[in-house]
């Protein structure tokens, strides 16, 4: 998506990242608009986090720590956001903390997502490569003439933007397997 999107927490931020991720995603919009209604005789004010925009319908996202959603005034909240959300066809997506190490290896592929930084060249070959059951230890090792870094450093870039897709459930390490995304 490459813009600047602004965050209030780290929890907002790990959000943007696996939106980044995402290779539906096509834009996300902070704090995208005013919810606001009476009920039962008091007005009710509520902005979301994040409208994400994908090649389907808009996912309105709000952030919340998991030890924080059992409060009353914050499931009162989402569950009407939820209602007023998904009334118009929307989806609507309540964020806590994602699984560690699936944050840490899309946090470290964050890292490779420029794709100027790269050798045309080294990724070009690596597509044409057949890398489909390679571990990533012996990527480099396909493209003898290249230097390792910068083999290294592609297939990275290849992984974030989901050319080659592995398990990021664990940590990110050279015996991964490699697999051609669908």
């Amino acid at each position: 998506m490459r813009d600047h999107v602004i965050y209030e927490s780290r929890l907002e931020l790990s959000r943007l990242l696996f939106a980044d991720f995402d290779p539906t995603a096509c834009g996300i919009v902070a704090q995208p608009f005013l919810l606001k209604t009476v009920m039962k005789g008091k007005v009710r004010r509520h902005i979301p986090d994040y409208l994400l925009l994908t090649g389907q319908v808009p996912v309105v996202v709000d952030g919340k720590p998991l030890h924080r959603l059992s409060k009353a005034e914050v499931e009162f909240t989402f569950d009407w956001t939820r209602q007023t959300v998904e009334s118009r066809g929307w989806k609507y997506e309540v964020w806590s903390e994602p699984p560690a190490v699936e944050l840490e290896n899309i946090r470290f592929l964050a890292g490779y997502r420029r794709d100027w930084l790269f050798s045309p060249e080294v990724l070009e070959e690596l597509r044409e490569v057949d890398l489909d059951g390679v571990v990533l230890g012996q990527v480099a090792g396909c493209l003898p003439g290249r230097p390792e870094p910068q083999v290294r450093s592609a297939v990275h870039h290849l992984l974030w933007n989901q050319t080659f897709v592995t398990d990021l459930d664990r940590p990110l390490g050279p015996s991964h397997v490699l697999r051609r995304a669908a």
